[in-house]
């Protein structure tokens, strides 16, 4: 990759506050000693546009934020990061936020504010998306299905890329919302609770190869500790996982997808996008936050060099 190729990133931007570790919620009035409480921007727009710029990417991000505290913070953090952050609107909505107690074992609950994030497809930033390599839409089911059509079939018309990743979870109800995006969708980046959950498929690899029948040219479903599972022109790949010691998961996903269409940027491989996703994400995963860890594309490929030998 020879010089930072655009990238936008629309839909769902959130103020992520961090609490580790909580392992029980303390009864009536009581009260708990924490090691950490961190606040980071999330979201698979915003924590997707922030891992992205931290891997050498050059970054717009679009939607709302809410005109309070936490909008101005949200705000803040991204444009710190290097995020270009003009097409942010405000909104009279709250800024969306998250409150993530995460246990011990890195896992969390999550108490969760939508807020502005209804808001995001009131801003499209059009001439943006006409000079992207490539459209990232973080949560999708925020912004309606014909908005999103519109948005992708633009960035397709002028060159660019597309990727999905969602919010929701796996609701069989919620796949009438993604269905109608799949054929206008290069690579689609769920869970495999989300995945299973849409599909009603019985298996991992199953689910996959339904989603990409449905019109997606690329599908990598995580699975948490396990192999992401790629389908691409009817072949399936298991791809190991980059090992990590998880402390707060709630960025990874964010992290993989950034890493995913970046490495894909640079021409490689589904499968070696899938890995290098993976490699970020294990990153992340090592601290709290999204915003966690020093890393770049470069050191990156060097962990999975060191990891192949």
């Amino acid at each position: 990759m020879n010089a930072a190729p655009q990238i936008v990133t629309l839909g769902a931007h959130v103020l992520d506050t961090i609490v580790q570790p909580v392992d029980e919620i303390p009864e009536g009035q009581g009260s708990l000693l924490v090691d950490e409480i961190v606040m980071s921007a999330a979201g698979p727009a915003g924590g997707t546009a922030l891992v992205l710029t931290k891997l050498g990417a050059r970054v717009v991000t679009s939607g709302a934020v809410g005109e309070d505290v936490a909008g101005r913070v949200l705000v803040g953090l991204l444009r710190d990061a290097g995020v270009d952050v003009t097409h942010l609107i405000t909104g009279e909505l709250p800024t969306s936020a998250s409150v993530l107690p995460i246990r011990s074992d890195g896992s969390r609950p999550a108490l969760h504010v939508v807020g502005a994030n209804a808001l995001a497809a009131d801003v499209v930033p059009w001439e943006a998306l006409a000079a992207a390599a490539h459209v990232h839409v973080g949560a999708p089911e925020l912004l309606g299905p014909e908005n999103v059509v519109e948005i992708l079939e633009y960035a397709h018309a002028h060159g660019a890329t597309t990727s999905l990743d969602f919010l929701i979870g796996g609701e069989p109800a919620f796949y009438a919302l993604i269905e109608p995006l799949l054929p206008h969708t290069d690579y689609v980046l769920p869970n495999a609770e989300q995945a299973m959950g849409w599909t009603g498929a019985a298996d991992l690899v199953a689910a996959a190869r339904a989603l990409h029948a449905a019109g997606a040219r690329v599908v990598a479903v995580t699975d948490g500790g396990g192999d992401v599972v790629v389908v691409e022109e009817d072949a399936v790949a298991f791809v190991p996982i980059v090992p990590a010691e998880p402390v707060d998961t709630s960025g990874g996903g964010d992290a993989f997808s950034a890493g995913f269409v970046y490495a894909k940027l640079r021409g490689q491989s589904s499968r070696d996008a899938a890995r290098f996703g993976s490699a970020t994400a294990s990153q992340v995963v090592a601290g709290v936050g999204t915003d966690h860890g020093v890393y770049d594309a470069a050191s990156i490929d060097a962990l999975l060099s060191a990891a192949a030998r």
